[in-house]
């Protein structure tokens, strides 16, 4: 019998930040994070999926604004601006959350 997986948006939300928390920590590398993610996706039904990434890419966007904001606010603390700047260019993503909202739907139900 399937694992029933919630796709509230607590629990999808729980989820992006544990596998956040474990890449910041170093438990995971990117490549684990990405099967993590794409292993969770297939054990959600597919019937689920649209609420599911609904969900995800609220949860995504806002994550996103958060980082930005704490970027910024280091940012304009002043004296961090070549770190900054650095850190940005060594670890911004290959692509960018726009791409991955519109890439989002392209995983189909097998």
């Amino acid at each position: 019998m399937p694992q029933e997986i919630s796709v509230s948006y607590q629990a999808i939300k729980s989820k992006v930040y544990r596998l956040i928390d474990a890449l910041v920590v170093g438990e995971k590398n990117e490549a684990e994070v990405q099967e993590s993610i794409r292993r969770w996706w297939d054990l959600i039904h597919p019937a689920d999926r649209p609420i599911a990434q609904k969900y995800l890419l609220m949860v995504l966007g806002r994550s996103a604004s958060a980082l930005d904001a704490v970027g910024d606010g280091l940012f304009s603390a002043g004296g961090a601006e070549n770190a900054y700047s650095q850190q940005l260019n060594t670890h911004m993503p290959k692509r960018p959350l726009d791409r991955m909202v519109k890439e989002a739907g392209v995983r189909s139900a097998v």
